[in-house]
């Protein structure tokens, strides 16, 4: 009885080592911040204590304490609490773009596939495991070959009193092949400077490239910035 047990958990902590691993590597491979550690940690914590939950059950049962019962969907409920807050300290704001949200998507999977191993349904957990890679590497991939529009927050500072028209603007966002969804300006420091902001959409992410050559040729231009919506 013992050597089952001590083997099952031997498994199962392999198992959650070993799916943490494979999905956290990819994320590391793209430079975010939660990754191959964070995500392994995750996993294996979530399952052990899972197993605690399981084994808590099993010897009360066996001892005979029917009312030493722990439900194992409470402690899932608790874990997938705790993650939550996890995955929030992945997201970050730089600027105007907000990065992360896969990664803490991610984070919340992978802790969602501990439980599973930790309860003992391999199969499933091997599936998401898949899954889960699959979504964040593969379909990136996809992705990247399909011509989809990409997003960025814009903003561009002019001196005050040499600030171009809206229409002319976007009139300049229309030659680099963007699209904003809306202006919003305004005077800022002091009202020394004009100030737009927008979020803008193109066909490629390099009109990007080409909209930022055109403003640092401005000689207007005190300060601009483009942030590509990312993951």
């Amino acid at each position: 009885m013992v050597e089952s047990e001590l083997f099952s958990t031997i498994l199962r902590l392999t198992l959650a080592l070993a799916a943490g691993g494979l999905v956290g590597l990819e994320r590391s491979f793209h430079g975010r911040p939660a990754g191959f550690r964070e995500h392994t940690l995750v996993c294996i914590s979530a399952c052990m204590l899972m197993l605690l939950a399981d084994y808590h059950v099993l010897r009360a049962a066996a001892a005979g304490h029917s009312d030493a019962f722990l439900d194992p969907t409470r402690m899932a409920q608790g874990i997938m609490t705790g993650i939550g807050f996890l995955g929030a300290g992945a997201i970050v704001k730089e600027g105007f773009a907000i990065r992360g949200l896969t990664t803490a998507a991610s984070i919340w999977m992978i802790a969602a596939i501990g439980i599973m191993i930790g309860m003992g349904y391999y199969v499933a957990a091997g599936a998401a495991t898949f899954a889960t890679f699959n979504i964040n590497y593969v379909f990136r991939l996809i992705e990247g070959r399909m011509n989809l529009e990409s997003y960025a927050h814009f903003h561009v500072r002019f001196a005050r009193g040499e600030a171009p028209s809206e229409r002319d603007l976007r009139v300049i966002l229309a030659d680099c092949g963007c699209e904003p969804s809306g202006i919003s300006y305004g005077l800022v420091g002091e009202g020394r400077w004009f100030e737009y902001q927008s979020l803008i959409k193109t066909l490629g992410k390099e009109n990007l490239n080409k909209l930022a050559d055109r403003l640092s040729a401005n000689p207007y231009v005190i300060e601009f910035g483009i942030a590509p919506r990312g993951d």
